[in-house]
């Protein structure tokens, strides 16, 4: 068999941890691969201004496919201080560098699986009638716009006075805010285009079809925000024409955060703009055992980059033996299987997966409900090697 040559960006914080560990699982299935290093992260904002080093993005231009870790993101005064002193006064501004990684390879449509794991501690658990208690399945796929909207990065303090006259052609503007000095205005964009808003509601009935969800939901707020929400309902509702036996509706971010702790099993495949896709998928990740378990794809023409939505978790790091829970890389590694082609490898881990869960002998941290420190190996707790372990031991 081919091998395949994969991209790996540990990053930061436990993305180095929890990435040796994904490829282990890919080993033990059988899958042949050559991963390559790439730089990205923290550290090389420090040392070179740059945690998007142009030689990763020559990498992931040859290979096309990335693992990837996590990455340390700080507000824009706090990463100014960490700089190295010899590059202050040069123009570098940091940025996060997977905001950049979507943005310069289009990865548009980002998925974001949310399922539980029969004999996860962690499932959402709710009261049924005469006290009973009920275990929704919950079966969510949230289709996030990844490269537009509020996170597209075209933001300004103290805008130029080009965007300032721009903006007080609007009467709203002119009325709420021209009160203000312009230099005390910060104002943040939430751009959305045709193309790739039909992308990802494309995308996303698409995958309804083929995996049989009944139901696609848009998840936005098209009552206040008219313009560009409404953009997306437009088209879902005329898309939604060709999709016959797919029940469409949409449902506004703030009230769906509430329905989704009461009905959630009702709901199947959910699109929505960048901010609120990572809202509400954070919200059903909490409900099938949290970041533990969140895995995610952000996939373009051309190159598609796998990650947990967990975030570095700094303060983890450095702990030794790790405790952290890997499932959430592993789960983002099959999500890699899939999109290649290596769909019965993905299914075997995934099986595995719910078997270790099911057993319930070998426990993360979280799914014991502790508080994260070195201790809780004491308490009972898996290590994050020994978590693997029992997951390899499944294969």
């Amino acid at each position: 068999m081919t091998k395949r040559t994969i991209v790996t960006m540990p990053g930061d914080g436990i993305g180095k941890t929890v990435l040796k560990e994904a490829i282990r699982v890919l080993d033990a299935v059988g899958f042949k691969a050559e991963y390559i290093h790439a730089d990205i992260g923290w550290e090389f904002w420090c040392k070179e201004g740059n945690p998007l080093p142009q030689r990763t993005l020559d990498l992931l231009e040859k290979h096309k496919i990335s693992l990837f870790g996590a990455i340390t993101s700080k507000p824009k005064s706090e990463a100014a201080k960490e700089l190295d002193p010899r590059l202050e006064g040069k123009g570098y501004v940091y940025y996060s560098p997977i905001v950049g990684l979507r943005q310069h390879f289009k990865l548009d449509i980002c998925q974001r699986p949310c399922k539980t794991f029969k004999g996860n501690p962690l499932n959402f658990i709710r009261k049924g009638k005469g006290d009973t208690i009920e275990e929704p399945e919950v079966d969510v796929v949230v289709f996030r716009q990844n490269t537009e909207g509020l996170y597209g990065g075209v933001e300004w303090t103290d805008p130029p006075d080009q965007v300032y006259n721009a903006l007080m052609t609007h009467p709203k503007f002119e009325k709420n805010f021209g009160w203000s000095p312009k230099e005390e205005l910060a104002v943040s964009t939430r751009i959305f285009t045709k193309k790739y808003s039909e992308r990802i509601c494309r995308a996303a009935f698409e995958y309804a079809k083929k995996f049989c969800y009944k139901r696609v939901t848009l998840c936005e707020k098209p009552n206040v925000i008219r313009e560009t929400s409404g953009m997306l309902l437009a088209i879902c509702r005329e898309m939604e024409k060709e999709y016959e036996g797919i029940w469409f509706d949409y449902t506004n971010i703030d009230a769906q955060m509430m329905w989704l702790t009461k009905n959630p099993e009702t709901y199947g495949i959910i699109i929505a703009g960048n901010m609120f896709g990572d809202i509400v998928s954070d919200g059903f990740a909490g409900l099938v055992g949290g970041l533990g378990f969140a895995c995610s794809a952000n996939i373009g023409e051309e190159v598609a980059i796998f990650e947990p939505t967990h975030g570095s978790a700094p303060k983890y790091e450095n702990l030794e033996p790790s405790i952290v829970n890997p499932i959430a890389m592993i789960l983002s590694a099959c999500m890699m299987l899939d999109y290649i082609g290596e769909v019965e490898k993905a299914k075997q881990i995934r099986n595995a997966i719910t078997k270790v869960l099911e057993d319930g002998e070998v426990r993360a941290y979280d799914m014991l409900k502790l508080r994260g420190s070195q201790e809780v190996l004491q308490q009972g707790a898996a290590s994050t090697t020994e978590m693997t372990n029992a997951i390899i031991a499944e294969l």
